[in-house]
């Protein structure tokens, strides 16, 4: 079965994009946490904005993030460009074609098109997940990519019990990706569908294995294996401690001195966290 999600949504790239020299005629709707510009559609878009609003309130408690004066109000707002197509939108963002949204962590923008399947229920929390989880953890830490997708997924709510699903069974047929091949993959290199990757395997009698991959399909389980992880995280020990994890991360500690401090009694290494992670799945129905 093929993992939709993982190629609806990109990742957050660390460049300006150029949106606001994109040639467009935008109209502007203003709300308390966002400016939604747009060219058409005007109910799209206010959809959009108060959509907007109800997603930061609630992502942010989830991941815990700490509230102050000031945060994301007036000229410190996100503003999201929503493009009249995706291939203006591809033109603006320089994005790969797969794409279908992205969000630029230090000017705060998101970037997608007017496509209404999808874009409020999954691209929108999904792109303001990515902004607040990098306003909390920053840049300087030891944040693995993975997990700055993972969060950005966990935060599409309704896809959240098809992803257990997904995960064991590409769990059981032995083809997930190492985690410590993860930790040191980006996958926003990938955008040639013509190549074949080729990747160690997760098996689950513990052997060394190969994965042969197309681009997609290796960004289909880069993205599943990484919700997959967060949601592990999250419902198995809790959102306070899958706080505290990246706040240990933001301070300056390795991913493994983050779990050994956030999970003490539980996880204590990147090798361990697979091994935990992968008896979850095995026990979900």
């Amino acid at each position: 079965m093929r993992l939709l999600f993982c190629i609806l949504f990109t990742l957050a790239p660390f460049f300006n994009l150029l949106s606001e020299s994109a040639g467009q005629d935008w109209k502007e709707l203003s709300g308390e946490h966002f400016i939604v510009y747009f060219t058409q559609d005007d109910k799209f878009a206010k959809d959009v904005l108060e959509e907007s609003e109800v997603y930061y309130r609630n992502i942010a408690s989830e991941l815990g993030y700490p509230r102050y004066s000031e945060f994301w109000l007036w000229e410190k707002r996100v503003k999201i460009y929503i493009y009249p197509d995706h291939q203006s939108f591809l033109a603006a963002s320089g994005q790969p074609e797969w794409s279908k949204g992205v969000a630029e962590y230090k000017t705060k923008q998101i970037l997608s098109y007017a496509w209404s399947k999808g874009f409020t229920e999954s691209l929108l929390p999904h792109e303001i997940a990515h902004l607040i989880f990098r306003d909390f953890v920053g840049f300087k830490g030891e944040i693995p990519l993975w997990l700055d997708e993972g969060v950005a997924q966990w935060m599409e709510e309704p896809k959240r019990r098809e992803v257990k699903r997904l995960a064991r069974q590409k769990l059981e047929t032995n083809s997930f990706m190492v985690l410590e091949d993860m930790m040191h993959l980006d996958i926003r290199n990938v955008k040639y569908k013509e190549l074949v990757y080729i990747r160690p395997a997760l098996s689950n009698d513990k052997r060394q294995g190969v994965l042969f991959l197309s681009a997609e399909n290796l960004i289909d389980i880069y993205y599943l294996e990484s919700v997959s992880l967060v949601g592990f995280l999250m419902e198995k020990y809790g959102g306070d401690s899958f706080t505290n994890f990246c706040r240990e991360m933001r301070d300056g500690k390795t991913v493994d001195e983050a779990l050994r401090i956030a999970y003490p009694t539980h996880i204590h290494s990147i090798a361990e966290l697979e091994e935990k992670w992968k008896e979850y799945l095995e026990k979900t129905d």
